[in-house]
């Protein structure tokens, strides 16, 4: 600033002013001054601005590398956040970079709140992150830890998918789990509620997986040699999520086995991906943009009063019926 000054023949203060758009420079001398600027290449340094003042006006958003759902979360945030006049902040999570660590280097660049997408970090840990600054948790609810929640009706999302499979004739419906993925546990708990519900408890199968193709496609395989076995292939699978979904499709389409007419899939999250495969995913759509919005709203308003008491909302997740799913095959029992 003190060489735009000097250039243009100003002080350095009536240079600040004309940066912070302040009145106080008449137009001619507001003009000369970003001529000056841009001759020079220099631009204001809003983030050290901000910093003198004891703000940063950043959000940082911790993610998980390949979760394509977190991808269409975080292309909800950006566009809220810069609604409200905030910066954004990534701190990815891999198989070699814990929660913590992701987080801890999100606080240490003096991002102001934190956006948890899907954590699985203890309970605990999330209460201390809440206390220490305006803390929230999207796709994961954690009881009694100070910090504000958004995430999906997870029961009502699995008893659209299995009404529809049901209505479709399916009574041999196994599950594959998402072991401690966001929305696991009451995604399971509302498959068993629903088997129960449609007199099929003596069906119930609940396959150990996680939120990865790969889980799918360990399933795919398993599934595959019990049939060479000579026991039958189930008729439906609602996996843990898209991801999964996706690995069992690839698994059991590369066996030959015709999808939907020999078993129907399903997935749940209706990320990106879902219509673009070759045979449209029916999957449990959790409306991203929404997620977002909410979730930027409550890292500011917290902010703005941090005496708030921890808060939730519960957005209506919606069954999507695309070409994965179908009437069970005529054989079924």
């Amino acid at each position: 600033m003190a060489d735009v000054a000097a250039r243009a023949g100003v002080s350095r203060a009536l240079v600040s002013i004309v940066f912070r758009g302040q009145p106080g420079a008449s137009a001619e001398t507001r003009e000369r001054v970003l001529r000056v600027a841009d001759e020079i290449g220099y631009r204001p340094d809003n983030a050290a601005r901000l910093l003198a003042r004891g703000r940063s006006r950043t959000l940082g958003v911790m993610f998980t590398v390949h979760q394509t759902f977190h991808a269409d979360l975080i292309a909800g945030i950006y566009p809220e956040a810069e609604r409200l006049g905030y910066d954004v902040l990534l701190s990815s999570v891999t198989p070699g970079r814990s929660e913590a660590k992701a987080a801890e280097a999100l606080l240490s660049h003096r991002c102001e709140a934190l956006i948890l997408l899907g954590p699985n970090a203890e309970p605990a840990y999330l209460d201390e992150l809440g206390q220490r600054t305006a803390t929230v948790s999207v796709s994961r609810r954690v009881p009694r830890a100070r910090v504000d929640f958004v995430h999906s009706a997870e029961g009502d999302g699995v008893r659209q998918a299995m009404e529809h499979l049901v209505e479709m004739g399916h009574h041999r419906i196994v599950h594959i789990d998402g072991g401690r993925g966001p929305g696991s546990v009451e995604r399971r708990r509302a498959y068993r509620a629903a088997m129960r519900r449609h007199g099929l408890e003596s069906e119930v199968r609940v396959i150990p997986g996680t939120h990865v193709e790969e889980s799918g496609i360990e399933t795919g395989r398993l599934l595959l040699a019990e049939r060479d076995r000579g026991q039958a292939l189930p008729t439906a699978v609602l996996a843990g999520n898209d991801r999964c979904a996706w690995g069992l499709l690839m698994a059991l389409t590369r066996a030959g086995v015709d999808v939907p007419r020999e078993v129907s899939v399903v997935g749940y999250d209706d990320s990106h991906l879902s219509h673009l495969m070759p045979i449209g995913l029916t999957t449990v759509r959790q409306d991203a943009g929404l997620m977002a919005e909410h979730a930027v709203r409550f890292a500011v308003q917290r902010l703005e009063n941090p005496e708030l008491e921890p808060r939730e909302v519960v957005l209506d997740p919606k069954l999507v019926v695309r070409g994965t799913s179908g009437k069970a095959p005529q054989t079924s029992s």
